[in-house]
């Protein structure tokens, strides 16, 4: 069974730092993706990180790109956001997601992330 847990949100004052990870189990390859998503207050869920097990490629929308950046640990199989220079607007519930192809369909927790003084 193909699971997810994420984890790492928190309150952090703007400018602060925050690290999510994201444990993944129950593949029984690597070709894979790993996604973050995050949902601000009255916004709608967006993409903001890929992270691809087949190939080692990642990404990242325009808008957290050289603040927030993804690696993994393969000893503990776990995928981590590295969030630098979080701003106000970073606030909302983060979630990591899973795919073989096409759309993520395996979800983990969301976990809070709020930025404010």
């Amino acid at each position: 069974e193909v699971q997810l847990q994420a984890s790492g949100g928190g309150l952090v004052q703007p400018g602060g730092s925050l690290r999510l990870s994201c444990g993944v189990s129950g593949f029984n390859s690597d070709n894979y993706a790993i996604g973050w998503f995050r949902q601000g207050p009255g916004k709608v869920r967006e993409g903001i990180s890929c992270f691809s097990r087949s190939d080692g490629s990642s990404y990242t929308i325009d808008s957290v790109k050289g603040r927030f950046t993804v690696n993994r640990d393969n000893a503990k199989n776990t995928v981590y956001l590295h969030m630098n220079s979080l701003k106000p607007e970073d606030t909302a519930v983060y979630y990591c997601a899973a795919r073989l192809e096409g759309d993520f369909g395996y979800w983990g927790q969301g976990t809070l992330v709020t930025v404010s003084s």
